[in-house]
């Protein structure tokens, strides 16, 4: 038994600092989460706040049922900053949202972290959003510990900071 804890921490380890190295320069390919065409962090939008569409696509790495009551939260969310949200698939947008998920989870805790890639028309990555939430509860699969205020934080912060992102024109 003692391998497996140590086999979980190492993976969260391993995760973590693997996140955490994505937020300054990532490298394409590095802990799974694919890389746009070409990077740009930081380009200040183009578009203007009021005319500005996002289309976000669907998450990579979360469990159906969990990705679907992201989305929601999300909704929501945007809805209440004044963000507009293109909800047809493959339906025209200003800039398109890619989202990456992954949970650990340790003897009573649980962490998720996610990632938005917000890219361009042309799938040139604008701007990088990432977190980590942590939560208490889990006893073998990461994900069950989830719960709706979990995601609602995760909705809020993100949306919070591309709201922030369209405003620096």
């Amino acid at each position: 038994m003692p391998i497996v804890n140590f086999c979980r921490w190492s993976l969260a380890a391993v995760v973590a600092l693997g996140l955490a190295a994505c937020q300054a320069t990532p490298e394409p390919g590095s802990v799974g989460i694919p890389a746009p065409i070409a990077q740009a962090p930081g380009i200040t939008p183009t578009a203007e706040a009021g005319k500005t569409t996002f289309a976000f696509e669907p998450f990579t790495g979360a469990p159906g049922n969990i990705a679907d009551d992201l989305s929601k939260s999300i909704g929501t969310e945007a809805s209440q900053q004044g963000l507009v949200l293109v909800r047809r698939v493959g339906a025209p947008a200003t800039y398109r949202v890619n989202g990456y998920l992954s949970a650990t989870g340790q003897t009573s805790t649980a962490t998720v972290f996610y990632v938005f890639d917000i890219v361009d028309n042309g799938g040139r990555r604008l701007k990088r959003i990432s977190g980590t939430e942590t939560i208490s509860g889990t006893s073998g699969d990461p994900w069950e510990a989830v719960n709706s205020d979990t995601l609602e934080r995760i909705a809020n912060r993100s949306v919070v900071e591309m709201v922030a992102w369209l405003n620096r024109q």
